[in-house]
Parts: structure tokens; C-alpha cells; sequence
């Protein structure tokens, strides 16, 4: 594993333990050059998954960047990180069972609101806001209305 500090290919494992969930190994690393120290993460991935764009274009799949939308929508929330590194983890096996090469956002969108879902509230109406593309306070009401919730957004509850 090369050093993030120094660019060294030469890099030590120190200690090496399995995730909370055993959904990855982590590994403490030191550069047997520079001395830099850093946490890599090792998953299992049982195939490279290609996803397919509202407008057709075809991307790798990239675990990062469905991390950092659901944790977008997780900011300023108590909900306990583990809880959600699971919950995305739960995402891309669900991706990876489909036993297709190609997914597309739609599905992995989908797949992300059932588990926000289930894992907060407020979370999963902001990630729906953005899915979804809400683009006024009406679309709120209407979108909560369908899930049985009754919307207050600018409504008194005289």
C-alpha cells in the first residue's frame, strides 16, 4: 500500500481487525520511510458494478460517493455512525446480489431510501428532496402525505 504522505510503496501493517460489522478488515499502517501512520479499509467485492445515468451514460460504481450522499443527509443527525456505515454496506450487497454488471441510479436510489427508511426520518426526507428533486415546499407535502405522515410545513394545527 503506498504511504499518503511520502508516495513510499514500502508500508507496514500493524495491526489488522475486522470492522464492528466483519464487513471489512481495517489495517494500521506505518512507512517504513517517511514513519507517516494511516488506517486503510479492506472489503470484499464480489464484482465491479457499472451504473447507469438517468441520461445513459455509463460510471464505475463508486462506494465513496453513495457514502458521502447518505452521510449529506445524515449531517447534524444523532444517528449513531456504525448504524449507517451498515446501512451502506446493506446497499451495495443488495446492488452486488442483483447478478447484473449494470445497475442503475434509480435502483441504487431506491435501495438507499428503503434503508433511510428504516434508519432516520429526517434523513430520509432530505436524501429524497434531493433524489427526487423537490423543488418546492408543496412537493414536501405531497411526498409525506403518500407516506401516511400528515405535513405541518407552514400549516397551523388549529
Amino acid at each position: 500500500m503506498r504511504c499518503p504522505y511520502c508516495g513510499n510503496d514500502d508500508t507496514q501493517v500493524k495491526d489488522s481487525r475486522p470492522t464492528e460489522d466483519s464487513s471489512a478488515i481495517r489495517r494500521r499502517r506505518i512507512c517504513n520511510v517517511c514513519g507517516g501512520r494511516f488506517t486503510t479499509f479492506e472489503r470484499v467485492q464480489l464484482r465491479e458494478l457499472t451504473v447507469i445515468k438517468k441520461s445513459g451514460r455509463k460510471v464505475p460504481f463508486d462506494r465513496d460517493k453513495l457514502a458521502r450522499s447518505v452521510n449529506t443527509a445524515h449531517r447534524k443527525r444523532a444517528v449513531d455512525p456504525e448504524r449507517v456505515e451498515r446501512m451502506i454496506s446493506g446497499v451495495v450487497r443488495q446492488l452486488e446480489s442483483l447478478g447484473e454488471v449494470e445497475v442503475t441510479s434509480d435502483q441504487i436510489g431506491e435501495f438507499v431510501m428503503e434503508g433511510l427508511k428504516n434508519l432516520d426520518d429526517v434523513a430520509f426526507v432530505r436524501f429524497a428532496s434531493v433524489y427526487k428533486n423537490f423543488g418546492a415546499a408543496d412537493d414536501f407535502r405531497s411526498f409525506l402525505s403518500e407516506l401516511g405522515e400528515t405535513p405541518t410545513l407552514g400549516e397551523d394545527d388549529d
